[in-house]
């Protein structure tokens, strides 16, 4: 890899636990696109978020659960697909909600927040692949990650740029 500009797997892992807004891609039944950012937590290499069981994500979830995330940063890109799952609050690991309480205030009562607020769904999106990279060196840190299985460091894979 030289001329490489390594990205490491805990870079990117900090990126996705610091990161507030995350950007959630589904498709319709009839493969219509649909982005819309969410709250949430990564959490034990998967992202947990929760979105109002009647809403296009959920809709669009329960048909293909197929997702792409995407942090808010292009410059700092990190981009993961893989499949979400709708997770029974019984079936969630504590820390779930432990950090979403930590991390979000509720911009109107000024309390913690809470991941599965009004017995909306909370779905766990398992990567299977991912890519991350600096704008600023582009061509030199494009990476692209593979999932091998829940708990599991993911396996970079340099990826070049011809264009």
């Amino acid at each position: 890899m030289s001329g490489r500009i390594t990205i490491t797997w805990a870079e990117v892992d900090r990126r996705l636990e610091l990161a507030h807004n995350y950007w959630i891609c589904t498709a319709s039944p009839l493969g219509g696109p649909h982005a819309m950012p969410v709250w949430g937590v990564w959490v034990d290499g998967r992202l947990w978020f929760s979105t109002g069981a009647g809403t296009v994500k959920a809709r669009d979830l329960a048909a293909d659960p197929r997702v792409a995330v995407h942090l808010e940063s292009a410059a700092e890109l990190v981009a993961l697909r893989g499949t979400a799952s709708a997770v029974p609050d019984g079936e969630r690991p504590a820390a779930v909600d432990a950090a979403y309480a930590a991390k979000y205030v509720l911009p109107r009562s000024g309390g913690p927040g809470s991941i599965g607020m009004g017995g909306s769904p909370v779905y766990a999106v398992t990567p299977a692949t991912g890519h991350s990279w600096f704008e600023g060196a582009f061509p030199e840190t494009m990476t692209r990650w593979r999932f091998d299985g829940p708990g599991r460091e993911p396996v970079p894979q340099e990826i070049s740029y011809q264009g």
